[in-house]
């Protein structure tokens, strides 16, 4: 747990979010900085903070955006990012796949 001074609530939050992110498939380390940087951006947004950044009090609360900006944008993510996790998820015929059979070969969008 990164810090003490967070209520057992916050302890909940931050285990909670951190096991989901390790079930998508996110490293251990990666999991652990997504639960701590959404839950002190949410220790900002409530006044519990003694430091947070304006954007961190001023913008929509993440559990209200529920991932709407995962992965959206111009067009998702790039062929680049897909054919990186089809090598680690060692899919065969990657390196011929187009964007779009790339998306179908990871179960992607």
């Amino acid at each position: 747990m990164p810090r003490g001074d967070w209520s057992a609530k916050r302890e909940r939050q931050y285990k909670h979010i951190k096991e989901s992110a390790k079930e998508r498939g996110e490293s251990q380390d990666r999991a652990e900085e997504i639960a701590a940087r959404t839950v002190n951006k949410e220790r900002a947004q409530h006044g519990e903070a003694k430091e947070s950044s304006r954007s961190s009090r001023k913008d929509m609360s993440s559990s209200r955006r529920g991932g709407q900006r995962s992965h959206k944008g111009s067009g998702g993510p790039t062929k680049e990012q897909l054919y990186a996790q089809a090598k680690k998820r060692n899919i065969h015929g990657r390196s011929t796949m187009t964007k779009a059979e790339l998306q179908k070969a990871l179960g992607s969008r």
